[in-house]
């Protein structure tokens, strides 16, 4: 009779504690090695204004492009790893924020709507959500062969529910939940935080998920 509780909760204490070590990844990567980076690229700058050669100046110039390139991508990928603004604004800024970094990626339009007034939700709810979407998003770039899709929040008084969508190639659920880590995983995070994950694709003609969190 306890086996399942007992198993539920090793499963959520793993998963807390790899968000705990992806948020101190994602801290570390802005705030130590971007920062260090940072400070690389401000003196490649002054070296470049103090320096005279001509060749030497270019080259110099094209090692402190490659630095900002390098910041750049190191703090996209913070916000990838952990979006700051999901502990202090929420999930749906969140996802805002990372819809943008999304389609900067992968060229991929995603139109996200959003009806009702949001409600309050905790931190392990709001990053549960912000995982299962985000793992929907990138099967969505790596399977969908598609350039759009939708992504829409609905809050009612007990409930919130998002549903995801495209109009791409599809897939069969039952092969896929055999071969895919992704997705058990995406319904086994949302089971630990008491709410549901329901797929359904047919070749050709796209696929929609439907995440539900009941609201207390």
């Amino acid at each position: 009779m306890e086996t399942q509780p007992v198993k539920k909760n090793i499963s959520s204490y793993i998963i807390q504690s790899q968000e705990d070590e992806i948020k101190r990844i994602a801290l570390e990567l802005h705030e130590g090695v971007g920062q260090t980076l940072y400070s690389l690229y401000t003196g490649m700058e002054f070296i470049e204004s103090a320096v005279e050669q001509q060749e030497m100046k270019g080259y110099v110039a094209d090692m402190a492009q490659m630095l900002e390139r390098t910041i750049q991508e190191i703090r996209l990928l913070a916000v990838e790893l952990h979006p700051p603004t999901l502990g202090t604004l929420g999930l749906l800024p969140a996802m805002k924020s990372y819809l943008k970094l999304y389609t900067s990626t992968y060229g991929i339009v995603i139109d996200l709507h959003n009806q009702g007034i949001e409600a309050a939700i905790s931190e392990r709810e709001s990053i549960t959500l912000f995982r299962v979407c985000q793992e929907a998003l990138a099967n969505i770039a790596r399977f969908a062969d598609t350039m759009s899709a939708s992504i829409t929040f609905q809050w009612k008084p007990n409930q919130l529910s998002i549903n995801i969508k495209d109009q791409g190639k599809g897939f069969d659920v039952s092969e896929a939940m055999k071969k895919s880590t992704g997705i058990a995983a995406m319904i086994e995070r949302m089971c630990l935080i008491n709410g549901e994950c329901k797929i359904t694709s047919k070749i050709s003609e796209g696929t929609s998920i439907d995440i539900t969190l009941p609201l207390y």
